[in-house]
């Protein structure tokens, strides 16, 4: 195996920054009191979580009141969802979402049928963008929540929010964003968005892992995911992760400074890596809209292999990316993602996804470049459905 890492999985998670690290060191030896103590050393703690809150409330212009820290993105959809479906099902028990959410919000639709809720699944275009009129179109008088991400976490397109958020604003619906994957590389302002609720986790931006966030508007009508203590406002129980919230702050904060220079980097990374990879490899797909996703995100298919082997080539390499979603790598199943934009099942099969971050260079893409041709080549000569379209040729 290669000395050097070349990590290209950053939508997996990230490399923890110095700063964060710093920032929560304190919190993990000295101050060490529970922020629910009413003396000093709990008091503390409880001001470092407040000053945290408010970092996060203004990464995406709302207010310190509205933001819940939970132990992951996973557990913030699940309290969005859950929580207003079940606080609103009097009014009806329709949810509308799309076909390419992360499993952490299909899943909780899935478990949400079974308590007799009904689930509309919209189907995004090829480009894998949902047309916000075909969300109109299934909106019925007993809908209650749209659940649209922000931008995938796969394929990386960034979806039409400030559309479906007037769209739900009109039909007076509450809307749910999952924003793991937005959070540090697009703006997001919840005001201009009319979103509701929003999902976010440390983890994604060189932070903890094991923290994320709930934004939940004043006035949302939503019931507890958790019950215990009095923490977060009586809103979820349970004693608060002090420094994973204290680096979850840290990392808002540096991540949220020049949004737009660190996209023009990333942009310039990816561009470099599709166009390498389009003129490198024949019978190469890009997934995914080409302009209307993140800025660090590549997801690619290669004909006639299997994106697992590709990654154990790469592996040996130094290189780490991934196949699909982090989430579900165990699986052989193709990704839900690849399959919703049409793709074959033997082509999803195929799939690569780089993930870079501002500390990738461009030496580290050129690498790639020369390395990942040879890989393709030398599995598609072990390929009998390869050898096959070349006979046809």
């Amino acid at each position: 195996m290669s000395n050097h890492i070349h990590y290209f999985d950053n939508a997996a998670t990230t490399k923890i920054s110095k700063d964060v690290l710093e920032a929560m060191l304190p919190f993990l030896n000295e101050s060490y009191g529970n922020p629910s103590s009413i003396y000093s050393l709990g008091r503390e703690s409880k001001r470092a979580i407040e000053d945290a809150r408010e970092k996060v409330a203004k990464a995406i212009n709302a207010q310190g009141n509205e933001i819940f820290f939970t132990g992951s993105g996973t557990e913030s959809d699940n309290w969005a969802i859950k929580g207003v479906a079940f606080a609103n099902e009097k009014k009806g028990k329709h949810i509308i979402t799309t076909n390419i959410e992360h499993h952490a919000v299909l899943n909780t639709c899935k478990y949400l049928e079974k308590k007799g809720f009904e689930i509309s699944y919209v189907p995004v275009e090829k480009n894998g963008i949902v047309d916000p009129k075909n969300i109109l179109k299934e909106i019925r008088g007993d809908t209650i929540l749209l659940s649209v991400m922000f931008a995938n976490n796969e394929i990386g397109t960034i979806q039409p929010i400030k559309e479906i958020g007037e769209i739900a604003k009109e039909k007076k619906i509450y809307f749910h964003t999952d924003a793991v994957q937005a959070l540090g590389k697009l703006e997001i302002d919840v005001q201009s968005l009319n979103v509701d609720l929003l999902s976010v986790s440390a983890h994604k931006i060189n932070g903890p892992k094991g923290v994320g966030a709930l934004f939940v508007k004043k006035g949302t009508d939503i019931e507890n995911l958790l019950h215990g203590g009095g923490q977060e406002t009586k809103r979820r129980g349970s004693t608060e992760n002090v420094a994973g919230i204290v680096g979850f702050g840290k990392a808002v904060e540096l991540t949220s400074k020049d949004i737009k220079g660190k996209s023009e980097y990333l942009e310039t990374l990816r561009e470099m890596a599709v166009e390498g990879l389009l003129k490198s490899i024949p019978d190469t797909i890009v997934n995914g809209d080409r302009e209307r996703r993140l800025p660090g995100n590549v997801n690619v298919c290669f004909k006639y292999i299997e994106g697992e082997s590709i990654l154990l080539f790469l592996d040996q390499l130094g290189i780490f990316a991934s196949s699909g979603s982090a989430c579900t790598s165990g699986s052989l199943e193709p990704s839900h993602v690849l399959l919703a934009l049409g793709l074959p099942h033997e082509i999803a099969h195929g799939s690569l996804r780089l993930s870079f971050s501002i500390e990738n260079t461009e030496e580290e893409v050129k690498y790639l470049l020369e390395k990942l041709p040879q890989i393709v080549e030398r599995l598609r000569m072990m390929s009998p459905l390869y050898v096959d379209s070349r006979k046809k040729k």
